[in-house]
């Protein structure tokens, strides 16, 4: 009886097994994924980061990124972060620390919430308006026209401009999405930027 037993329960850690190690399997690829895009994130207005100094916990905060792109830090004061990516971000504060105030600072930044950041397509679409980008999502063109519903019957995809701000500056960029099947790699590395206007053109025939 007891010989039974075993062999049962050795079965079922088996099993066991075999299910956690087929999730590390599935799960694992999309940790590292989203890891990439988090690395990839540039800090805007808004984002809240949670900040940690080790073994410093005098200097836990919750810190949020104004307007102009500073942040402010214990002891250190404000720091300029906006624009940059969270291991820039990371970089640049623990430099802030190692000007006369920790010897050898392990500093973690960590974006707790992100702001909200919207894309705005107009013209020949099915459903126009502002769209919101969540976290550190990357959307690229066709993405975006498929978010408003796709084009519609009196669109022409050869005539899609995205206008975005850049340094300051307004920026119009003209697109050829036809074809899409075939170029779809090609058109994508137009990614979605918060604050882009995407327009598409009516079909002159």
């Amino acid at each position: 009886m007891k010989v039974v037993q075993r062999r049962t329960a050795f079965r079922v850690n088996t099993r066991c097994l075999r299910i956690v190690s087929l999730c590390c399997v599935i799960i694992f690829p999309v940790l590292v994924r989203s890891q990439d895009l988090s690395a990839n994130y540039r800090l805007a207005p808004n984002d809240v980061l949670d900040f940690k100094v080790f073994q410093e916990p005098d200097l836990d905060a919750q810190v949020r990124v104004a307007g102009d792109g500073t942040a402010i830090f214990p002891l250190i004061g404000s720091v300029s972060i906006g624009g940059k990516t969270v291991p820039e971000a990371t970089t640049v504060i623990r430099q802030h620390y190692l000007n006369g105030y920790l010897v050898n600072p392990q500093v973690s930044l960590i974006v707790q919430t992100y702001a909200k950041r919207t894309f705005t397509i107009l013209g020949q679409v099915q459903r126009p308006g502002a769209y919101e980008i969540v976290g550190d999502q990357s959307i690229g063109l066709l993405e975006a026209i498929g978010m408003a519903g796709g084009y519609t019957r009196i669109a022409d995809p050869g005539n899609i401009t995205i206008r975005r701000k850049e340094n300051g500056r307004e920026q119009a960029y003209k697109v050829n999405a036809k074809h899409a099947d075939k170029n779809a790699e090609a058109i994508n590395r137009y990614r979605t930027e918060p604050g882009d206007v995407i327009t598409v053109g009516e079909s002159i025939f």
